[in-house]
């Protein structure tokens, strides 16, 4: 289909692309997320605000206490930096399960984690991460700790006239032993449901655990009842299966012509067992 009609901005800088923005406009980084919507007609805009030439916001940064990935970095360079392979392992094999190459080489990080699709890999990740998101906007910088950053479906923190400049990537020992796993719609790649785990190990006991489920419920979410269950004890298999019961809870689960509710939580406890299993 077509898009109505808009008007079509480019800027050069991150504070130029702020001066252009209203009320009725959007950014555009890679858009492969906005694009299809608007050509859908499930969403219209006056103004689009391109910032995908901005070179400020593409970079990945390795830093004393962090990695900071630019709003603007693409899967590609993502998957392929040696700092973050390092620092936080899931978040190269999340980059690399996205779309297909041109999707990856075009898509963002910002974009995506801006479009918040109950479906994308990057949420369930940063959240495993404790991630935070730097937004900048006309009046200065903020930045907002992950779990307070997806609030509904397709809905984040993310006000009008603000742009995800940058993620930070806390380097912890919990995130340099991190996992990815997923279990994908075969066409365009979104996860069905994504899990990311990732843990401070003493043997086989983690000291430290945190979870990410993405395609599960209307948003990415941690299931916080099972990393408590799991805190202090082995991961085996026995003690899994007995904290997984938990993994649905305070969530309504999605249903929709790839899965039903029940496989959903079917499919959510074998992906964390998987990816659980495999921080061993």
């Amino acid at each position: 289909m077509i898009p109505l009609s808009f008007n079509y901005k480019k800027a050069n800088s991150v504070d130029e692309a702020l001066s252009m923005l209203t009320e009725d406009s959007k950014v555009l980084g890679g858009g492969h997320s906005l694009i299809p919507a608007l050509k859908l007609r499930l969403n219209s805009v006056e103004t689009l605000v391109d910032i995908s030439k901005i070179d400020a916001i593409k970079g990945i940064n390795d830093n004393e206490k962090s990695v900071t990935v630019g709003g603007g970095a693409t899967h590609a360079s993502i998957a392929a930096n040696s700092a973050l392979a390092s620092a936080a392992p899931m978040m190269a094999e999340a980059a690399h399960t996205i779309g297909d190459i041109q999707v990856r080489n075009m898509g963002t990080i910002g974009g995506s984690i801006a479009h918040a699709d109950p479906a994308a890999d990057w949420p369930a990740v940063l959240l495993a991460a404790d991630a935070n998101v730097v937004i900048k906007n006309k009046d200065g910088q903020r930045e907002v700790d992950i779990d307070q950053f997806f609030t509904g479906f397709y809905e984040t923190a993310l006000a009008e006239g603000e742009i995800i400049t940058a993620i930070r990537i806390p380097k912890t020992g919990f995130n340099s032993n991190s996992v990815y796993e997923k279990f994908k719609q075969p066409a365009s790649r979104f996860a069905i449901v994504g899990v990311a785990a990732c843990g401070e190990m003493d043997g086989k006991t983690p000291k430290s655990l945190r979870i990410g489920i993405t395609g599960l419920a209307e948003r990415a979410f941690r299931p916080m009842e099972v990393e408590k269950a799991l805190i202090g004890k082995e991961l085996n298999e026995a003690n899994i299966d007995a904290a997984l019961g938990n993994i649905a809870d305070g969530v309504s689960v999605m249903a929709d012509h790839y899965a039903s509710e029940k496989y959903r939580t079917h499919l959510a406890k074998v992906y964390t067992k998987r990816a659980l299993l495999r921080l061993v």
